[in-house]
């Protein structure tokens, strides 16, 4: 493309977030941040790439996401990289480096990466809220992790969020349920999706998971694993769905709900929003991954947590028309008529005091200065024309309300603005 055709915009399957929507953004992370710690949770910052093998060993190379969506290149170094398509491994990688104290209780606000087709709610530069905590299989733990996820939409005002739960067993007993289920899908091959049809036997679990009517029929029918479940995991599972049960969360039982990567064992939970009508209406979800640190070159640890899609949940609250943001308006505008030096350093100074104070720049007059003032939606104008220049007062002026104009001295005008009680 010649420079005279070059029109700068985002990449396909990314997108801008930009005022006023971007304080809704900010206010979904600081709620979330203010809950995980709340619950004991530390922010953990990983780098957005990752030596490939992290996603490779992680993730399996037989996962979709390894094979046609994640985003990897070698940079000039010839190091092979990788940018993160998901939030857990990256952490789990950073604990096997640093060896934190256990259990380790870890929360991120990052943006992750995919190669897969656009559409409303998934891009390929996508952003997720998680928790991941590594180094204790008490149930008590998948328990804490789902209650906080749950409360996280309640507080949001979500009121049309299911929670689906499974097991998906061990390494004791899931390799005979998915023997039985390759038996099963070997002899209802001919009726799965084209791509099941064709790729089932090299991953049967992810047929459980296809949205599509044929496999939905085919695997309705099979085997379950719920039956198949040794007695710990059995266990393990009644005690996770009593306790959410006990601590005010309601959750359902979904034998065909399983997670697409390798490392997941035992707990496997999503949130779907019932209020979007797409079929892929999850809006977070995860599980426990017992097998993950050992995958990645750790003592074996075991682990859990949960991701949650930031734009997905946002298209959930529109569509209940909940969590509504307003954008921050300020308190004072500092109109200034005599070349602009009394509004810097007014506009310093409450700003200094915690005040959220406005100006306008470029030589304006007063009306065009007031016209600014009255869209920016602040309270108050200070005025500052020659005569209060000259006096050492600033004329006061409420915008949202009728009111009369005062004339304060500077001193007693920051007084005011600047107190406890005029926040």
């Amino acid at each position: 493309m010649s420079e005279e055709q070059f029109t700068p915009q985002a990449p396909t399957g990314t997108h801008d977030v930009m005022p006023p929507e971007s304080f809704r953004w900010q206010a979904l992370v600081a709620k979330f941040a203010s809950m995980a710690t709340a619950y004991g949770f530390g922010l953990v910052h990983t780098p957005m790439f990752e030596d490939v093998r992290v996603f490779h060993r992680g993730l399996g190379d037989a996962a979709e996401v390894v094979s046609k969506e994640m985003y990897d290149f070698e940079d000039r170094g010839g190091r092979h990289l990788a940018l993160r398509p998901e939030g857990t491994a990256p952490v789990v990688r950073a604990f096997i480096q640093h060896r934190p104290a256990t259990p380790f209780k870890a929360w991120y606000a990052s943006p992750s990466f995919r190669y897969e087709r656009p559409q409303a709610g998934r891009y390929r530069q996508h952003h997720q809220l998680g928790v991941e905590v590594i180094g204790s299989d008490d149930a008590d733990l998948d328990i804490e992790v789902i209650e906080l996820a749950s409360r996280f939409f309640r507080d949001l005002g979500l009121q049309h969020v299911v929670l689906k739960i499974n097991s998906m067993g061990c390494s004791a007993c899931r390799p005979a349920y998915v023997e039985q289920l390759k038996v099963h899908l070997q002899a209802h091959e001919v009726d799965l999706c084209d791509e099941h049809g064709e790729r089932w036997a090299s991953n049967p679990l992810r047929v459980l998971d296809c949205k599509k009517p044929g496999c939905i029929g085919v695997t309705t029918i099979g085997p379950m694993l719920r039956d198949h479940l040794c007695a710990a995991c059995a266990e393990h599972h009644h005690h996770v769905v009593a306790g959410l049960a006990e601590v005010g969360v309601d959750s359902v039982q979904d034998d065909r709900l399983v997670r697409g990567f390798d490392y997941y064992t035992r707990t496997t939970f999503e949130f779907a929003a019932t209020s979007l009508e797409s079929a892929q209406n999850a809006i977070g979800g995860g599980g426990r991954y017992d097998g993950l640190v050992e995958l990645l070159g750790g003592p074996a640890t075991p682990g859990i947590g949960f991701g949650v899609g930031m734009e997905r949940v946002l298209l959930a609250c529109d569509a209940e028309t909940t969590f509504s943001v307003a954008a921050p308006t300020p308190r004072v505008f500092v109109v200034d008529v005599t070349g602009g030096t009394h509004a810097r350093t007014l506009v310093a100074t409450l700003r200094q005091a915690g005040v959220f104070a406005e100006r306008a720049y470029d030589s304006r007059s007063m009306k065009s200065q007031l016209k600014v003032a009255d869209r920016s939606g602040a309270a108050f104008a200070a005025i500052i024309g020659e005569q209060e220049a000259a006096s050492g007062s600033v004329t006061i002026r409420a915008l949202r309300h009728e009111a009369d104009q005062e004339t304060l001295s500077v001193e007693e005008f920051l007084t005011r603005f600047t107190s406890q009680g005029d926040q």
